[in-house]
């Protein structure tokens, strides 16, 4: 039986190893406030899996839907206005 080994093994170590880039860590901070409403809907989905879901369940993911919407909304416009020449960064 032959082995399957990594021939560059050093390669995939490195970029695996790598801390994250001030870009890469500011892509992130922009997009925080739709992670955590994807969150919050998640918590609000998790909720409701155990039992049959109450009008105060409904409503609770309804409401973190819209805030996901609204999330996601606001970070694309940034991007368009920032992407529009004379754009605020």
């Amino acid at each position: 039986m032959s082995h399957i080994v990594a021939v560059q093994a050093v390669v995939t170590a490195d970029e695996i190893d790598r801390e994250p880039t001030a870009a890469e860590l500011d892509s992130i901070d922009r997009e925080m406030p739709v992670i955590r409403a994807e969150v919050e809907l998640l918590d609000a989905q998790i909720i409701a899996l155990d039992r049959t879901p109450t009008e105060l369940d409904a409503r609770r993911i309804r409401r973190a839907r819209r805030r996901v919407l609204a999330a996601r909304r606001e970070l694309a416009n940034r991007a368009t206005s920032a992407s529009l020449p004379g754009g605020a960064a």
